[in-house]
């Protein structure tokens, strides 16, 4: 069976079953998009991966490149593995990251090189970690008046919307 077929099953049983049936994938980080989305190899496949329920700044907002470059550090040529959640709109792998035992998603918030995306979070824990980098003006918080990637997507034009990062 072709990794895209094992793949689609994995999500289809999520799907169904709820969280009974976990699917996971591992391989290496071949690309680091921005500060919410990479490239994994997984045998001989490349997954583009949107990290599940947070948000880093868009090209061409402040800190979109500071998010990146941690996500890199963090990711960059390592080993992982991606527990699915499903996919986005753009038809890349939701998943919650870890290089070994560190979620990746949670260190990226708390870190402040990402906002808790509420709407889609599902880990109690992430807004907690998003609060507390405020308080300490980590990352995106040293800014005054941070604007949420959601909001800077919403205020561009629909031709210079990104397709899937």
């Amino acid at each position: 069976m072709s990794l895209r077929r094992g793949l689609a099953a994995a999500l289809f049983l999520v799907a169904c079953c709820g969280a009974t049936a976990a699917a996971t994938l591992a391989g290496r980080v071949v690309a680091v998009h921005d500060g919410d989305t990479l490239t994994v190899l997984a045998g001989t496949r490349e997954v583009r991966v949107r990290m599940a329920g947070i948000d880093a700044p868009e090209r061409g907002q402040p800190y979109a490149n500071a998010a990146r470059r941690a996500l890199a550090a963090r990711v960059a040529g390592r080993e992982v593995t991606v527990d699915l959640r499903g996919r986005d709109s753009f038809g890349r792998a939701l998943g919650v990251l870890r290089v070994g035992d560190v979620d990746v998603n949670a260190a990226q918030v708390r870190d402040g090189w990402a906002w808790v995306f509420r709407r889609f979070a599902h880990d109690a824990a992430l807004p907690a970690l998003e609060d507390e980098a405020r308080r300490e003006r980590r990352g995106l918080w040293r800014d005054a008046h941070p604007e949420a990637p959601w909001a800077f997507r919403e205020r561009q034009p629909r031709s210079a919307q990104p397709s899937g990062k």
